[in-house]
């Protein structure tokens, strides 16, 4: 909350929650690569509009958006041990790192690295292609020298050709992009 002054004069609180629009996050149902997105769609949606609910408030609302097949099997079995009180979740974070545990695996993994892998710079700008190729990069288990490899492949040839022949020879993957 941010706070300021009224008309006259007097101090006045801001909910910088009711103002924002927010996206809410698609619903999940387990489809292999989705549960990245997922979480991070909830987690900015919890910091902008639920900080004042409860955890418990916070974690039953995300899991409203987790629906079909086995997704709804696991959030049944969630919601039955919330309610026995037989897990008690710290942070809304917390019960996100278990989501992601449970339906990330190396599946998420496995795509983000297929994505990583089929990424090409084509007609769009540099920048463009760079803020495409961290995203995919995130999670995608490549680090270091493999990654700069993949970016460099990635990259449209007369630019790679210019950025190899420099005088001093780029080698980390910050230098590059």
């Amino acid at each position: 909350m941010q706070g300021g002054v009224g008309t006259g004069g007097e101090a006045v609180e801001s909910n910088m929650e009711s103002h924002m629009e927010v996206a809410k996050p698609a619903i999940f149902n387990r489809e292999v690569g989705k549960v990245g997105g997922f979480i991070m769609a909830c987690r900015l949606f919890v910091r902008m509009k639920m900080r004042g609910d409860t955890v418990e408030e916070q974690v039953q609302w995300v899991l409203s958006y987790v629906q079909g097949g086995s997704a709804d099997v696991w959030k049944e079995n969630v919601m039955e041990e919330l309610e026995a009180g037989e897990v008690e979740y710290e942070s809304v974070e917390e019960f996100l790192t278990s989501l992601r545990k449970e339906f990330g695996g190396g599946e998420e993994e496995s795509v983000k690295a297929a994505e990583l892998r089929k990424l090409e710079q084509g007609g769009r700008m540099m920048e463009e292609f760079v803020q495409e190729f961290k995203r995919a990069a995130r999670g995608s288990g490549y680090e270091e020298r493999p990654l700069v490899e993949e970016f460099k492949r990635g990259m449209n040839g007369g630019i790679r050709r210019k950025l190899m022949e420099a005088e001093n020879p780029l080698t980390s993957i910050e230098q590059w992009y």
